[in-house]
C-alpha cells in the first residue's frame, strides 16, 4: 500500500473476479518511475500500486481457456460502452481504470484481477524476467507507432529505464538513432545506439552545441526540466515526444514552439503484443535489472529504484 508518500504491507482478502475478469497470482513485478512519482503524491494517489507484471491465471469465468496460462495485462481497463471503446482504443476511454494508477489495485500484491480482454499471453520459453518488461518496452516503441521515424534523425533524451528501451526497442528501425544521458554506465547498455554524455549541469545550448538538431527529440529524462533541453535540441518544423509523467509542472517556452513551428506530441501507452512479439524474438532487457527483492523489502526495493538504479524487481 502507498498511503501519505510512505508503503506499507497490508493483509487483504483474495479479490474476487468481477463480471469479464480474470484473477490472476502475480509471479514476478517491476517498479518504475511512475510508481516512485505515485508514492510522492502524483495522482494524489493512495493504494496498492504497480502495473508492470507477469503472472498465472488461476480463475477466469468469462474465458477459462486462460486459467493456467502466464500472462501479463495492457493496464489501461476500459469501460466497454463508450465511442472510445467501441472504436478499439480503450486506453482513452473517460471511465477507464489504470492497473496500479487509477481507480484499480496495482501488481504489487499476491493476487489482482484484470479484464480478460486484457490479458497478454507470455510465451512458455520466455524468461519471466525478460517477460515483466513488456509494458514498458510497449510504452517506450510507441513513438514508432505513432510516428514515421523512417529517415529520421531521432535523439532519446535520458538514460533511466525508459529511455534505454527506448533506444535499445527503436534503433533496429532508427539507424543513427542517438541515445543522451547523464551516466556513461547506463549509456553502454544500449546495444545499438549511438550515445552521448551530457554531464551533470550541462546547459540546453551546451547540448545543442554538442548534438546538433534532431527531426524528432523523444523526451524521456523523467524530469519537469526534459522539454527545456528537448526545445533546444529539435530542429525548426521538428517534433517533440514528451514522455515524462512528473509530480512537478514542466516548463515549456509556447512562443518557440510557435515561431519555431515545433509539433509537441504526447505519447503514453503502448500495443503489448508487439511487444511482446519483440521479446519472443531475442530483444533482451534483461541487463538493465540492478536488483530482484521480495515483496517484503517494498522499502529498500523503491529506495533502490531511484538514481542510480535501473529495474528493480519484486519476487513473491
Amino acid at each position: 500500500m502507498f498511503e501519505n508518500g510512505r508503503s506499507r504491507l497490508e493483509e487483504r482478502p483474495r479479490p474476487a473476479p468481477g463480471p469479464g475478469e480474470a484473477l490472476v497470482r502475480v509471479l514476478l513485478a517491476g517498479i518504475c518511475n511512475t510508481d516512485l512519482e505515485l508514492l510522492r503524491g502524483y495522482y494524489g494517489f493512495s493504494g496498492v500500486a504497480g502495473h508492470e507484471f507477469v503472472g498465472l491465471v488461476e480463475e477466469c469465468p468469462a474465458a477459462p481457456q486462460w486459467v493456467g496460462r502466464r500472462v501479463t495485462a495492457d493496464i489501461c481497463c476500459g469501460c466497454g460502452t463508450c465511442a472510445r471503446c467501441r472504436g478499439g482504443d480503450p486506453r482513452h476511454c473517460p471511465d477507464r481504470s489504470v492497473l496500479g494508477i487509477v481507480n484499480r489495485p496495482g501488481c504489487f500484491a499476491d493476487h489482482l484481477t484484470v479484464p480478460a480482454v486484457n490479458l497478454v499471453e507470455v510465451p512458455e520459453d520466455l524468461p519471466l524476467e525478460t517477460a515483466v518488461f513488456c509494458e514498458p518496452l510497449a510504452a517506450a516503441l510507441e513513438p514508432g507507432r505513432q510516428l514515421d521515424l523512417g529517415g529520421k534523425s531521432v535523439l532519446v533524451l535520458g538514460d533511466g529505464k525508459l529511455g534505454l528501451l527506448t533506444a535499445l526497442g527503436l534503433a533496429q528501425d532508427c539507424p543513427g538513432l542517438v541515445l543522451a544521458g547523464r551516466h556513461a554506465e547506463k549509456l553502454a547498455l544500449a546495444r545499438g545506439a549511438r550515445t552521448e554524455l551530457l554531464p551533470a549541469g550541462t546547459s540546453p545550448p551546451q547540448a545543442r552545441e554538442r548534438l546538433g538538431r534532431f527531426d524528432v527529440v523523444i523526451e524521456v529524462t523523467g524530469n519537469e526540466h526534459g522539454l527545456d533541453m528537448a526545445m533546444e535540441l529539435v530542429r525548426p518544423e521538428g517534433v517533440i515526444v514528451a514522455k515524462t509523467t512528473s509530480r512537478n509542472p514542466s516548463r515549456l517556452d509556447l512562443a518557440r514552439l510557435v515561431v519555431d513551428e515545433i509539433t509537441l506530441l504526447g505519447s503514453r501507452c503502448g500495443d503489448q503484443r508487439l511487444a511482446m512479439e519483440r521479446l519472443a524474438r531475442g530483444l533482451d532487457p534483461r541487463p538493465l535489472i540492478t536488483a530482484r527483492l521480495p515483496l517484503e523489502e517494498h522499502a529498500r526495493a523503491l529506495a533502490l529504484t531511484g538514481p542510480p538504479g535501473l529495474k528493480v524487481l519484486l519476487t513473491f
